[in-house]
């Protein structure tokens, strides 16, 4: 059973025992309403469904007609169309068929979802958190200035934050802060800045230059408030996703790790955390070179070079690419990942640490789940594969 099959089967038996959080609720019906046009994924949910550990009915046949009848009745007169004849009130759940029980099922738990969610307030959702869990991280960051001033950006009101120089930081509305030229003079020196996410954090921001930076968690990019010179270098720590602005006149360098990221205009991805085996750069968009003192590589749009430990650049086509950006569009997605691998990446954005009891299971594993869950929302599609866990405080222990 893959990933996503077990995370489908937990929400259907957590929906029917009363057990899932609003949170899972949702998930739920998104993945339901994404099936309308997609033949494979109605045919997964139809298997959960037919999978459901249960012998008995999850509505009343009868209430159940009656509703799919109201809900037909309703979506006809909205479409000035006519109704659909109601079923005879003798036949069976089953001879519904699946899309009509998903219909039902939709309706009547996306009313109760969006019910409830209308009455949740910050207290309830307290006391509905489980004792022993970990919630997810969010935009955290520090921004740190030349003369070594810091600023919480999470904290920081909206609008101009410092001036560098001829440089104007602003914090925008939507949580970026954003370097601007007061009067697009770039030829007087620049400080460095550095902007630093925390374990449980993550932070977008925008060069002086317009190339954009989203740093993930344990990271941390250091960059000239106005950039000057040559080239554009900035340097990194951790993992972060670039989209450079092109400028032929003037190349955008990253360095980290003993590593040289050369473009001239691109969207990459690089991932240098020191827990790591090795630096991967990732290329989405455009060309780039790196190099260090022993090699050198030239990568193209969907290739990773991997620099290991002995200093060795190897450069090879990468399918899932996608996976190494996952991260910034809120995802964590894994294809034949290891389980240390993903407890690394859960271990960053849970701030947790993680141990393991025995033998660490030689398992790989493939799925997707959205960042914004808590820790055992993402350990539970685990446990359908054969691993368990434990939390306590701010620990992980993983077992077979």
């Amino acid at each position: 059973m893959s990933a996503f099959n077990a995370r489908l089967s937990y929400l259907f038996n957590s929906y029917y025992n009363q057990t899932a959080t609003a949170q899972e609720r949702e998930e739920l019906f998104e993945i339901i309403n994404a099936s309308a046009n997609d033949a494979e994924l109605t045919a997964l949910i139809q298997q959960a469904w037919n999978d459901l550990d249960t012998d008995e009915q999850l509505f009343d046949p009868t209430k159940s007609i009656d509703m799919l009848n109201n809900i037909l009745q309703n979506k006809a007169d909205h479409d000035n169309i006519y109704p659909i004849r109601p079923p005879d009130s003798q036949i069976s759940w089953v001879k519904l068929g699946v899309a009509a029980a998903l219909l039902v099922f939709v309706s009547l738990g996306a009313y109760v979802f969006v019910k409830q969610k209308k009455q949740l307030n910050k207290e309830d959702l307290a006391k509905n958190q489980p004792v022993h869990d970990v919630l997810p991280g969010g935009n955290k960051a520090v921004l740190t200035l030349a003369n070594g001033k810091t600023i919480n950006l999470d904290n920081a009101r909206n609008g101009v934050l410092a001036r560098e120089g001829d440089a104007r930081i602003n914090k925008t509305k939507d949580g970026q802060v954003v370097y601007q030229s007061a009067n697009g003079d770039q030829s007087a020196s620049s400080e460095i800045n550095t902007v630093s996410t925390p374990r449980g954090g993550q932070y977008q921001l925008v060069l002086n230059d317009g190339s954009k930076v989203w740093l993930n968690s344990a990271s941390s990019v250091s960059f000239p408030a106005v950039f000057t010179g040559k080239t554009r270098d900035v340097e990194i720590t951790g993992e972060a996703y670039f989209e450079v602005v092109k400028n032929p006149s003037k190349p955008f360098r990253v360095k980290t790790n003993n590593v040289l990221i050369e473009v001239l205009g691109t969207h990459f991805n690089v991932m240098a955390y020191n827990d790591e085996n090795s630096v991967k750069t990732t290329l989405l968009e455009g060309a780039v070179k790196i190099s260090n003192s022993k090699d050198a590589g030239v990568l193209k749009p969907g290739q990773q070079a991997s620099l290991n430990q002995n200093g060795q650049i190897k450069v090879v086509n990468d399918p899932d690419a996608e996976n190494s950006i996952a991260w910034k569009d809120g995802l964590f997605q894994f294809t034949d990942a290891g389980i240390e691998s993903i407890m690394r990446q859960v271990a960053r954005w849970y701030d947790v640490s993680v141990s393991y009891e025995g033998k660490i299971p030689e398992r790989e594993f493939t799925g997707r789940i959205s960042r914004n869950v808590k820790a055992s929302e993402l350990l539970n599609m685990l446990k359908y594969e054969g691993i368990n866990f434990k939390i306590e405080d701010k620990h992980i222990t993983i077992t077979k």
